[in-house]
Formats: structure tokens, C-alpha cells, sequence
């Protein structure tokens, strides 16, 4: 079996190590470097050429989904794993969106790391079950406007529509209007509802 070339780009030292203990105990995989941050996995990348790239999403000067993107655009067809501890609708959906093949969470057993890697090396997706429902739910979901995402910032916290309008610097009806189709995009019937919904998706991370 070809060896299989490994990038790691993570900032979290247990995470590395573990990473790294399973890739070095399992027959044709290379641990070729280790990356914290988000520049440093983009280096390392363009000089070595890995076969996969395991990413996480907090990354510290450029963030994992801008990495997977200008990775891409140094290899189009550059084979990267998403692994993660997010996993809001809105985090796979921007995930897979720049550009990644597979989307994992820390939490998943070693055997299904181990099968994604050799998934995606072979030039396939890998998305468990969970992590597909949630993009299904998110494709399914109207996308809000850049707008309605700033006013659903200001009503998760609380904010009056009058408040909102303030900070906005827009007119009250304006954000009653934007309120309104916020709820029906996310299918629910008030504004502490929104706010849930919004956070478990990764709604509230991303403007």
C-alpha cells in the first residue's frame, strides 16, 4: 500500500501528540510536519505537498476555513479533513464550502479517523451521519442576508428592536421588517427561540 503523507494544523498540544501517537503507530501513514497556525500549515503545505491535511477550525492569525481556501488555491484538488470540536450547521456548511472532503469531530474513535484518512486520500468524502444531517439541515435552511445576521447578533443579546435600530443605524421598522423574516428563515416564533437556533448553528460566530 503507497504511503500516505500527513499534515496536522492544530494548536492544541494534547491534540497534536495524539494525533501524532495514531499516525506513527498506523501502517502507511507519514507524519510529514505539525502546524499551529494558520500560516504555518500554509507553508508547510506549499513545500511539502502532503497527501492529506488534518484541520482544525480555531486556528490561531488565519482561521481554518481561510486556510483550507488558500490552500486550495495553491492545489485544487489538495485532500483536507476537517477535524474539529464545532459543529453548528453553519461551521460544516463553511467548512465543506471552502473546500474540505471530509468533516470530523475530535471526539470520533480512532478507527473512524484512521478509515476518513484512507477515504479521502483515495479521492472520496467522508462525512458521518450526524455531520451530513446537519449540512442537510443547512442546505435546506434560506440563507440570511449579511443584514439579518447583524440584527440576529444584536437580538441574541437581548436588545430591543429599538435598541437595534440604534446601533444599526437604521429605523425601527426597518429592523421589525428584518426580525420578522429572521423567524420565518429559521423557522421559529420568537426571538428567544432565534437566538437558540442561531447559536447552535454557528450563526452567531461568523459575522
Amino acid at each position: 500500500m503507497e504511503t500516505i503523507s500527513i499534515l496536522i494544523a492544530d494548536d492544541h498540544p494534547l491534540i497534536l501528540a495524539g494525533l501524532t501517537s495514531l499516525i506513527n503507530a498506523t501502517p502507511g501513514f507519514h507524519l510529514v510536519a505539525q502546524a499551529s497556525d494558520g500560516p504555518q500549515a500554509l507553508d508547510y503545505y506549499d513545500q511539502l505537498r502532503p497527501n492529506v491535511v488534518l484541520m482544525d477550525l480555531n486556528m490561531p492569525e488565519m482561521n481554518g476555513v481561510e486556510t483550507i481556501g488558500r490552500i486550495r488555491r495553491i492545489n485544487p484538488n489538495a485532500c483536507i479533513v476537517i477535524l474539529t470540536s464545532y459543529q453548528g450547521e453553519e461551521d460544516v456548511y463553511r467548512g465543506l464550502h471552502a473546500g474540505a472532503q471530509a468533516y470530523l469531530l475530535k471526539d470520533a474513535g480512532m478507527e473512524q479517523l484512521i478509515q476518513c484518512i484512507k477515504t479521502v486520500a483515495a479521492g472520496s468524502k467522508f462525512l458521518p451521519t450526524a455531520v451530513a444531517s446537519k449540512l442537510a439541515e443547512r442546505m435546506e435552511t434560506n440563507r440570511l442576508s449579511k443584514r439579518e445576521l447583524e440584527i440576529l447578533v444584536h437580538l441574541a443579546t437581548g436588545k430591543s428592536n429599538k435598541m437595534i435600530a440604534r446601533c444599526a443605524g437604521i429605523e425601527v421598522g426597518t429592523v421589525k421588517f428584518h426580525v420578522n423574516n429572521i423567524l420565518a428563515k429559521l423557522n421559529v416564533s420568537s426571538r428567544t427561540e432565534a437566538a437558540t437556533v442561531a447559536a447552535r448553528r454557528g450563526l452567531l460566530s461568523i459575522f
